[in-house]
């Protein structure tokens, strides 16, 4: 079994900057890439970012690219997200999640293993 553990997150005013960091236990063989979810209050849970186990490819949802950045270390078990320009709407509770494919998915049900996730929150 693989074990996700998130931390980092909190509150910032819009146009601050925050980091999460998700680092990966236990079977992590049985893992490959990483990704990073969120889920605001009544809504679905949306894919954010994603990297493939060695770190060389990584992609992004429209609504962050160019203002969030992912970060893995080739065969690393912790992956980075460095969240900057934060706006009101990237408020939510953000997972980490990892699949034993080494191909990125934007699709939550692509991914077996969850973290508890980690909450978000934007003032304006």
């Amino acid at each position: 079994q693989v074990q996700l553990e998130e931390s980092g997150g909190g509150s910032v005013q819009a146009g601050g900057s925050l980091g999460l960091s998700c680092e990966e236990s236990g079977q992590t063989y049985g893992s490959c890439a990483m990704a990073w979810f969120r889920q605001a209050p009544g809504k679905e849970r949306e894919f954010v970012a994603g990297s493939t186990w060695a770190g060389n490819f990584f992609e992004y949802a429209d609504s962050v690219k160019g203002r969030f950045t992912l970060s893995r270390t080739a065969a690393s078990s912790e992956i980075y997200l460095t969240m900057g320009n934060l706006k009101p709407e990237d408020t939510a509770v953000y997972y980490c999640a990892a699949r034993g494919s080494c191909d990125t998915s934007r699709q939550a049900r692509d991914y077996p293993y969850w973290g508890q996730g980690t909450q978000v929150t934007v003032s304006s």
